[in-house]
């Protein structure tokens, strides 16, 4: 039949031509010319809309809808044009009909902003929100006949609001406020948990080794238990292994899992749906082939995963793998933390012992010392009397040291107690400032005290204050060359305060943060002595804390420093102990006087001479003129009597820039000098002299309490002659010093002959003769020089023969030590031009010392050779290594010696050192440590070991440093 055709749907679009053409004669609502001028005018509004609009009309609740409201309805459009609403949406009616109801029977309009509706629209069952408004419709006669419903679907808006509260979350779950990646996984999961619309569950799996193990899951549900492994091997091909494609996607790749429902049926989504399927999703950390884990995660079966619902995983991927990857790095400082409290528990605790330990010996020296100075029975000898003062102060400044360490290893086990007495805390300070105050003249400076009484008393630890102003006394004293130190007690009505003021050299602000930290001091400040422990001032800080006060510091450099000690009223008010109070009144601040004396020796840069002792007439080297520099005071007397009684001139300075001036004014034979001093250390000292050519012959021994082969190898690469440790025997450095001045005169008159035989002098049996001229062939493009007469050392072309045989060859017969006088040897070039230039041989005792005099003998046959000096430094570190090694490891030698080559020639330097033993394997005792490192570090190192020996060769360019 044929449609009427009308104007009523022709400004309705698509869904109003579909409406143009429906038989509306077969629906409840009749014919088109049969409806109610209100139909049809709510039908008009309805269309002309761009609002989504549905019209519910007459007792059948028939649908009349526009285009915006036919693109909600999905795949129901355009069956439910002129249909029953409860039919179309009959999956959402429970929901719809109470609005709907609402609306007819009361005429009263409603409006829902977020309504959750189930629909079937895309061929699932979807979770859809929309905001929507429901408001009655009338007749002509003014009847409620429908419902006119406008509504906006928002459920992206809803979903994405939802989405970005689970992300946010997650951020504050894994914060970083638990550090144990076990607990950070199990707080995301319960996060994860709380939010099952859209992730229905999950479960983490972190990489252990070869396997995945999962750390937390969601929900108490014991089907999810039984469903995922607790453990992957990712090697195990299985089908079971690889079920969920856990393995797959810890490689890094991500995996859809299908079929989820016949393995978990756990119901998800708003209606108990269950999930059909899952996402295993990589973790991602910063080696992008190696994830932290996987993340399983249940897919909504209510929600379509399309981009935006993968994109939603990928973020919450991300914000999981960045708390796993935090809660790692937590865990890992908090473990190094706790490893460094426990070493520094054990260094506590050893500090203790071993302090606790040392009291036993130094009571039972100081004890009989104090006897000994004391006893007018039987007095000692002025000799005797200054050894035993020398070893009582330096036992009470041991005592010091001690008492020191216990007590800061004390403050920080937090074991330290403050025994509290009621004190006339100026006059106490007036007291310890009176001991310093002959100390403090003596080094020409003004000691002002201003410390008038307080209105009340103070309770303090009388031994605790003591510390405090006798370190901060010193630390003035030590720092401050010219003008006063101002010590001054005064208070207000907060607190009570300690001002300890001087004019010194100043703490710049960069030093200011760290001043009272534990061993921390300022490099390269002038003081008058090196020595200390570092922790004075933080001694100070950490008692001013424990007296419940604080302590403060101003300072300009070049003006002074002030130090503040502020105790508030309420804890200098405290109840004060009972009890009889500690012994040992104002032991610590004469101590620590009695140190401060020993830096004021000589204050203006003096040199002291002590007597001389005339040596032996047989002995060449009496006269001879030492050097000693060190800022000790007791250390200068002691090597000046010590070294005066061999017959030697000997001259004490306190700093290296004072014994630079003293070799300026006279040379002299020997510099031995302390490695940590003020104004100028030991290396430094020891840089100069090389640089300078007057001086870079001139032998120095080194002096240091920095034991170990890092210090020594410090010193040795600076060009020292001989490093010695101190504690040291005095016999064997009387020996090392006969040996390096019996070396350089050796060297400067060219001719061993003026050398005496090893018996001559003490200690001389373990000292290297020096064995320089005689072995050297400097060689230039110029015809064989005949070779002199006389006691004059040969010079030859390196290719000429020497008594017949080919240069560098050992004679029928030879003695170990070969043809040349006083051990040495011609020796020749090899076959590679090494030795063209210079080629020299030597042969020393296998003694300890034999290193140092192999250094000085290198050192001068290389003078005319244009050498690196980083070159010709790193040689002779790697040769004195491979000498060591030689005296240390040849067993059973047929040779007491060894034998050390030099060749150079074509740009490059070789050194060859030899010795006649069968080689050992080294014991840990005598383990040197880094020696192999440091050759092969040197230079191109070979070694050759046979029956008759070990041959070590180290070669290096001339001119190459690195």
């Amino acid at each position: 039949m044929t449609r009427p055709r009308t104007d009523l749907f022709d400004d309705g679009g698509d869904t109003g031509r579909l409406m143009a053409e429906l038989d509306w004669a077969a629906t409840p609502l009749g014919a088109v010319s049969s409806w109610p001028q209100s139909l049809r005018s709510a039908v008009r509004v309805v269309l002309s809309s761009r609002y989504p609009m549905l019209l519910l009309w007459g007792d059948r609740l028939s649908q009349l809808y526009n285009d915006a409201y036919s693109a909600l309805i999905g795949d129901k459009h355009p069956a439910a044009l002129g249909d029953d609403v409860r039919v179309t949406l009959a999956e959402g009616w429970d929901v719809l009909a109470p609005l709907i109801e609402q609306a007819m029977t009361t005429g009263v309009a409603s409006w829902v902003p977020a309504l959750q509706l189930l629909l079937e629209r895309a061929g699932y069952r979807e979770e859809a929100y929309f905001s929507v408004s429901h408001a009655p419709a009338r007749d002509d006669d003014g009847s409620t006949v429908g419902v006119l419903t406008v509504c906006s679907e928002v459920t992206e808006q809803v979903v994405g609001e939802r989405r970005l509260r689970l992300l946010r979350d997650l951020s504050l779950r894994g914060d970083g406020r638990t550090v144990d990646v076990d607990a950070t996984c199990a707080r995301l999961i319960d996060a994860i948990g709380g939010h099952p619309l859209d992730v229905p569950f999950a479960a983490i799996y972190l990489r252990d080794g070869a396997v995945l193990r999962r750390t937390a899951r969601t929900g108490g549900d014991p089907r999810v238990a039984g469903a995922l492994p607790d453990v992957v091997d990712m090697a195990d091909p299985s089908p079971a292994a690889r079920a969920w494609a856990l393995a797959d996607a810890a490689q890094g790749r991500a995996v859809d899992v299908t079929g989820v429902a016949d393995r978990l049926p756990v119901p998800a989504g708003p209606w108990g749906d269950p999930t059909r399927t899952a996402l295993v999703l990589p973790l991602p950390s910063a080696a992008d082939d190696q994830p932290l884990g996987v993340l399983l995660a249940g897919v909504s079966p209510n929600r379509e995963l399309d981009e935006a619902y993968r994109s939603f995983y990928q973020l919450l991927t991300q914000q999981v793998s960045m708390a796993v990857r935090n809660a790692k790095e937590y865990e890992q400082e908090r473990r190094r933390a706790e490893t460094l409290a426990e070493l520094d528990r054990v260094k506590t605790t050893f500090f203790t012992n071993v302090s606790h330990e040392f009291r036993t010996p130094l009571t039972l020296m100081l004890g009989p010392l104090a006897d000994a100075l004391a006893d007018t029975a039987a007095p000692l000898a002025p000799a005797q009397r200054e050894r035993v003062e020398t070893a009582w102060r330096n036992a009470t400044r041991l005592l010091t040291l001690v008492n020191s360490l216990l007590t800061f290893s004390s403050l920080e086990a937090g074991q330290a107690r403050s025994d509290a007495r009621e004190v006339d805390l100026p006059a106490l300070t007036a007291e310890l400032a009176s001991v310093f105050r002959a100390a403090v003249e003596r080094a020409g400076l003004a000691l002002e005290v201003d410390c008038p009484p307080l209105p009340r008393p103070v309770t303090v630890d009388p031994v605790n204050w003591e510390r405090i102003v006798t370190n901060l006394l010193s630390n003035a004293l030590k720092y401050t060359f010219l003008g006063r130190i101002r010590i001054a007690v005064h208070a207000d009505h907060d607190e009570v305060r300690l001002t300890v003021a001087d004019t010194g050299i100043g703490i710049s602000e960069a030093d200011l943060p760290k001043l009272f930290e534990r061993f921390h001091r300022v490099q390269g400040a002038r003081s008058r002595s090196h020595e200390g422990t570092g922790i004075g001032l933080a001694l100070v800080h950490e008692l001013a804390r424990l007296e419940g006060g604080e302590v403060r510091v101003t300072s300009t450099v070049g003006a002074g420093t002030t130090f503040t000690v502020a105790l508030p009223w309420s804890a200098a008010r405290r109840t004060a102990s009972a009890g009889p109070a500690p012994n040992g009144h104002r032991d610590m601040a004469r101590a620590a006087v009695a140190e401060a004396v020993g830096w004021l020796t000589d204050p203006a840069g003096g040199v002291a001479e002590p007597a001389v002792a005339p040596g032996p007439a047989t002995d060449e080297l009496a006269g001879a003129r030492i050097l000693v520099a060190d800022d000790n005071s007791d250390m200068r007397a002691y090597l000046s009597r010590l070294l005066a009684a061999e017959g030697w001139r000997v001259r004490s300075v306190t700093d290296g820039r004072q014994a630079l001036d003293a070799i300026h004014r006279e040379p002299p034979d020997l510099v031995l000098t302390d490695v940590m001093m003020p104004v100028l250390d030991g290396f430094d000292l020891v840089r100069r002299l090389r640089a300078d050519p007057a001086t870079r012959a001139l032998p120095v021994l080194v002096l240091s309490a920095r034991a170990g082969e890092e210090a020594s190898v410090v010193g040795l690469s600076l060009g020292a002659d001989d490093y010695l440790v101190k504690p040291f025997a005095a016999a064997e450095l009387i020996a090392r010093i006969r040996a390096a001045i019996r070396r350089a005169r050796t060297d400067a008159s060219g001719d061993d002959s003026a050398a005496p035989a090893a018996e001559d002098s003490p200690g001389a049996a373990d000292t290297p003769r020096s064995t320089r001229p005689a072995g050297v062939s400097a060689v230039a493009p110029a015809p064989p020089v005949a070779e002199p007469t006389g006691s004059t050392p040969a010079v030859r072309s390196a290719a000429e023969p020497v008594n017949g045989e080919a240069a560098g060859t050992e004679p029928a017969g030879a003695g170990p030590a070969g043809a040349g006088p006083a051990g040495a040897s011609a020796v020749g070039t090899a076959d590679d031009g090494l030795g063209d230039t210079l080629a020299a041989e030597w042969t020393y005792p296998s003694v300890s010392t034999s290193a140092s005099a192999m250094r000085h003998d290198v050192r001068l046959a290389m003078d005319e050779v244009d050498v690196h000096a980083d070159v010709l430094e790193d040689l002779l570190l790697a040769a004195s290594e491979a000498m060591n090694n030689a005296v240390e490891h040849a067993q059973r030698p047929s040779r007491p010696e060894v034998r050390v080559r030099l060749q150079v020639g074509g740009e490059r330097v070789r050194i060859s050192v030899r010795d006649f033993g069968t080689w050992r394997d080294r014991r840990p005792a005598m383990d040197r440590g880094r020696g192999a490192l440091l050759m092969n570090a040197y230079g191109d190192v070979r070694l050759v070991s046979t029956g008759e020996g070990t041959t070590v060769t180290i070669e290096r360019r001339l001119t190459d440093p690195a």
